[in-house]
């Protein structure tokens, strides 16, 4: 595989990780910028918290689908493990890091998730089934997000993956953990926002 080849897989991916899908969705659908209410975060959680249920869940598929595109961008173009991964991460650094949004964006979690269904779905279903239960039992989505993402490459080293996913699984978990920083603060303070749906006043918050 040549480093033109290498090129294209990342840049395209990069540039479809940047697509920022939760403030096209709110905007187009609520006429709502993520980005005035809640955590100002375009992500689903924030979605859930402004808008509720299903929009949220449409911004989490949809960013899924970006890290799941990065990963069959790679294959289709090289078919290769690593050319797999180099899509992934590029999509969630586009995510991370959207070329639409001055360099700012999400905390890379559900494109995270999107590349690791691909690569290893078993350890989706476990990390998945775990985040679900902390966020049920403790109300902190940043919380379980971290948890999750730490759990990535010790189950890929239990399952004894490929190495060049295990690689991938720690540079992942670093990601999502590093993006959490503010949220690991408040979560230290006690101060971190709790999920629940529909909890910002967005008529209210316009009207000011």
């Amino acid at each position: 595989m040549d480093l033109f080849t290498l090129a294209l897989i990342a840049g395209a991916s990069y540039l479809i990780g940047s697509i920022p899908n939760g403030l096209i969705l709110g905007r187009c659908l609520w006429d709502v910028d993520l980005r005035q209410f809640g955590s100002k975060n375009i992500g689903a959680t924030n979605a859930y918290r402004v808008l509720g249920p299903w929009p949220a869940l449409g911004v989490f598929l949809t960013d899924a689908a970006k890290g799941v595109a990065g990963v069959y961008i790679g294959q289709l173009m090289s078919a290769t493990p690593l050319a797999m991964l180099i899509g992934g991460i590029a999509a969630i650094a586009g995510h991370n890091w959207s070329i639409f949004l001055r360099f700012k964006g999400g905390r890379g979690v559900a494109t995270g998730l999107g590349v690791i269904a691909i690569l290893v779905p078993k350890v989706t279903i476990i990390v998945f089934a775990i985040w679900g239960f902390i966020v049920y039992i403790s109300r902190y989505v940043s919380l379980a997000s971290i948890f999750a993402a730490a759990l990535v490459p010790i189950l890929m080293w239990l399952f004894n993956e490929k190495i060049e996913f295990y690689y991938f699984g720690l540079l992942a978990a670093a990601f999502v953990i590093i993006r959490h920083k503010p949220n690991i603060e408040r979560l230290l303070k006690g101060n971190e926002l709790k999920i629940k749906a529909g909890n910002v006043n967005i008529e209210n918050a316009k009207e000011k």
